[in-house]
């Protein structure tokens, strides 16, 4: 795979910054071989071209890395799924990828990148392709909505019951639509439980600008509304195997899925030290403390630290989290989690690649 990596990342970055151009161009072509199939995409494609590019990428950058790059294709074909992607799309779809690339890449394009996008697209297609057929769950789930709280102006917790099962992870995240609001728009969240006897799945979401979905699901979504809930996705588990100490730092509503592993945790750990960091812009925005500070009191290997970046009068820990958990330490012999907005765990990385602590017990999923 190295000559075809190398060739993948050079013709890369030749289009790298038009990205935006790339994917408008792609989908067009697209939509021009197949108009059937734009009505299963939203009416609103920013995000969606984003996704792709994001998909193309991590694609790209994970194929000297056989078994992330096997698992990460297969999965997306399942995820794809609940776009209705039938098996000839995939034609469709390299074909307009490779049109598009080599219209931005301009005379520096060669007939080696061509054939290494091609081959690459043969290797990606097939394995989402295996992922999708392997797949026996329904393309997504029906769940509704039974509880919906605002916990601050723009954070809300609600919950969800699933009309079937779903099998899933502590950890793990969901892509959700919700029909009655932004019909065809997927965006997605992490529960904040582990699986659960009653099936119920709890979500935390803060309304981001002007975002189509997270403001609906903050100020617009109604007890006895239906969602959908596409196949879980993300590799930010626990390994019951390791008796390492832990680490979790959580920035805003990316307390969600740690507050899923904690769950995990309750029900078996009896030897393991866990230490949580929760950071947010101001006391407001920490907005599930208090039952945070109830599973502390009730754990006795439980302990939590908070902090605030722009809440000069806070108690508490002030600054970045990132910058609050170098402080405490040391954590090279820990295993760590890290959730949060792009931003946040990038810096929180940083931090621990500088504290040395190794890459291998770092796990996170970032969704940007």
């Amino acid at each position: 795979m190295g000559d075809l990596a190398r060739l993948l990342k050079e013709s890369w970055s030749l289009v790298e910054e038009h990205q935006d151009k790339v994917a408008g161009y792609f989908y067009a072509r697209i939509f021009l071989s197949y108009p059937d199939l734009r009505e299963l995409f939203p009416v609103h494609m920013d995000v969606q071209r984003s996704r792709l590019l994001n998909a193309i990428v991590t694609a790209v950058q994970t194929l000297e890395d056989p078994e992330r790059f096997d698992d990460y294709l297969r999965a997306l074909g399942r995820d794809h799924r609940k776009f209705h992607v039938e098996t000839e799309h995939y034609e469709v779809v390299g074909g307009a990828l490779i049109e598009a690339m080599r219209e931005y890449a301009g005379e520096q394009w060669s007939v080696e990148y061509d054939q290494a996008w091609a081959d690459a697209y043969a290797v990606i297609a097939a394995k989402m392709l295996g992922g999708a057929e392997a797949d026996t769950n329904p393309p997504y789930w029906w769940a509704e909505v039974v509880a919906h709280e605002r916990r601050s102006r723009d954070i809300a917790v609600f919950t969800v019951e699933p009309m079937q099962p779903i099998d899933f992870r502590a950890g793990q995240y969901f892509s959700l639509e919700c029909p009655r609001i932004q019909p065809r728009l997927w965006r997605t969240y992490s529960p904040a439980n582990a699986p659960r006897r009653d099936n119920s799945l709890e979500f935390h979401v803060r309304a981001i600008g002007a975002g189509w979905v997270s403001s609906a699901l903050v100020r617009r979504l109604e007890v006895g509304d239906m969602v959908k809930l596409a196949a879980p996705m993300g590799t930010m588990n626990l390994d019951r195997r390791s008796t390492r100490d832990a680490v979790f730092v959580a920035g805003g509503t990316g307390l969600a899925p740690i507050k899923s592993l904690l769950e995990e945790l309750t029900r078996y750990n009896r030897t393991r030290w866990v230490h949580v960091f929760f950071g947010a812009r101001n006391r407001d925005d920490l907005y599930d403390l208090a039952e945070l500070n109830r599973l502390a009191a009730r754990h006795p290997w439980l302990s939590v630290v908070t902090a605030c970046s722009e809440d000069p009068t806070f108690p508490g820990e002030r600054g970045n989290i990132s910058d609050v958990v170098a402080r405490y330490g040391p954590w090279n012999e820990h295993d760590f989690f890290v959730s949060g907005s792009g931003r946040m765990v990038k810096a929180t990385l940083r931090t621990l690649a500088e504290l040395q602590v190794p890459s291998i017990r770092v796990r996170y999923d970032s969704f940007s």
